[in-house]
C-alpha cells in the first residue's frame, strides 16, 4: 500500500463497541517502534486548518474546492467548503465517510492525494444520510477506487435505486443520483472494522429514515505527540421537509427522531463533526480553538430537538 503511513502505532487506542479503549492498549500511542515516522513540521497537511478557514465561509457552496486538513491524528477532512467528507487512515487501508455530490467527489479524490494518500487504499466508503449532497458521489468514488459502500438498511435501498423514498420528509425535493451497490449493511451499534480501525455505527433517523452517525478513536500518527480523542461524525438533525410534509402526521417517526436526539447526546464525543460543517459551527469552533469540546454533541442534540419542537408547534398552529 503506497501511503505516507506504512505503519501506524499498533498500540493506538481503538474504539470498542462500548467506545472504550481496550485494556491492552498502551497509554502512549508512540511507544511502538515504527519503520517510519511522520515529521509534523513537514507533513503535507501542515497549516491545513488555517488554509481551510481562509478559503471557506459559513454555509459555503456544496462543490466549492477546499484544502484538506488534519482534524486529529489519523482523521482528516477531505471534503469541500460546504460538505464534509472524513478520511480515517490506517496501515491496512482507509475509511471514507461521505463522498459529497457527484460534482464534488473530484475534490475529495484530489484532497486525498494532496495529503499523500492513494485513493485506491480507501477500502470502505461509509454513509451518513441518503441525500445526493452527501452520497451523490458514491458511485463515482467506487469506480475510481473499488471501495465497498457501507450504509444502514434504509439508506441502502435509496443508494441502490438512486432516489429517496416516500417515507423521507424531503421526498420529491432532492434530485436523483447515480445508483450504487451497497456491499455492507450495518445495524445500530455494529462496528466497521479495517485492521486497527473500528468505527461504530449509530442509527439516528429523523432527517432521513436511514441516517447513521459514526464514532471512533482519533489517535496520533507516528512522530506526533501522543493523544487520542473520541471523534463523533453526527448526522444532520434538522427537521427539514417538503412543503406538504407534516411531522405531526407521523408520530412514530417523530418518536424515532426524539430517540436520535437522546442517542446523540449520549455519544462518546470529544470532537464533533457534521455532514454540513456549519450546522455544528465547525468553522467558528476552529477559529476559537474549540474543536475539542466534550459538550458539543449534547448541545448539538438539544439544538436539533428545539428546532423539531418549534416545527411541531408551527404545524399545530396551522391545523
Amino acid at each position: 500500500m503506497k501511503t505516507l503511513l506504512p505503519a501506524l502505532a499498533s498500540a493506538a487506542l481503538l474504539l470498542s463497541t462500548a467506545c472504550v479503549a481496550p485494556q491492552n492498549a498502551a497509554a502512549d500511542p508512540s511507544t511502538k517502534s515504527l519503520s517510519e515516522e511522520i515529521d509534523p513540521m513537514t507533513a503535507p497537511w501542515r497549516g491545513g486548518q488555517e488554509a481551510f478557514l481562509a478559503a471557506c465561509e459559513d454555509w459555503d457552496e456544496w462543490d466549492k474546492p477546499a484544502p484538506p486538513f488534519q482534524i486529529i491524528g489519523n482523521t482528516f477532512h477531505v471534503g469541500t467548503c460546504g460538505i464534509s467528507a472524513i478520511l480515517v487512515v490506517g496501515p491496512e487501508g482507509h475509511i471514507l465517510i461521505d463522498s459529497g455530490t457527484e460534482g464534488g467527489v473530484k475534490v475529495v479524490l484530489d484532497n486525498i492525494r494532496k495529503l499523500g494518500f492513494d485513493p485506491a487504499d480507501v477500502k470502505y466508503i461509509a454513509t451518513s444520510h441518503e441525500h445526493h449532497d452527501h452520497v451523490g458521489g458514491h458511485a463515482a468514488f467506487v469506480r475510481a477506487t473499488g471501495a465497498t459502500v457501507v450504509s444502514s438498511e434504509a439508506g441502502a435501498e435509496v443508494l441502490r435505486r438512486g432516489q429517496v423514498g416516500p417515507d423521507d420528509p424531503q421526498s420529491g425535493v432532492h434530485e436523483a443520483m447515480e445508483p450504487v451497490a451497497v456491499g455492507l449493511v450495518l445495524q445500530d451499534g455494529e462496528t466497521l472494522k479495517l485492521g486497527e480501525l473500528e468505527l461504530t455505527a449509530h442509527a439516528t433517523p429523523g432527517h432521513t429514515p436511514g441516517a447513521l452517525s459514526w464514532t471512533w478513536w482519533g489517535c496520533s500518527l507516528p512522530g506526533e505527540p501522543p493523544v487520542c480523542r473520541r471523534v463523533a461524525y453526527v448526522d444532520s438533525l434538522s427537521p427539514v421537509s417538503a412543503d406538504d410534509y407534516r411531522f405531526s402526521d407521523h408520530p412514530a417517526y417523530v418518536a424515532q427522531f426524539r430517540q436520535s436526539f437522546a442517542e446523540v447526546a449520549a455519544l462518546p464525543c470529544d470532537i464533533l463533526l457534521t455532514p454540513h460543517p456549519s450546522s455544528s459551527a465547525m468553522l467558528s469552533r476552529m477559529r476559537d480553538g474549540a474543536l475539542d469540546d466534550q459538550a458539543a454533541c449534547a448541545a448539538y442534540a438539544r439544538a436539533g430537538e428545539k428546532r423539531l419542537d418549534a416545527r411541531l408547534a408551527k404545524e399545530g398552529e396551522g391545523s
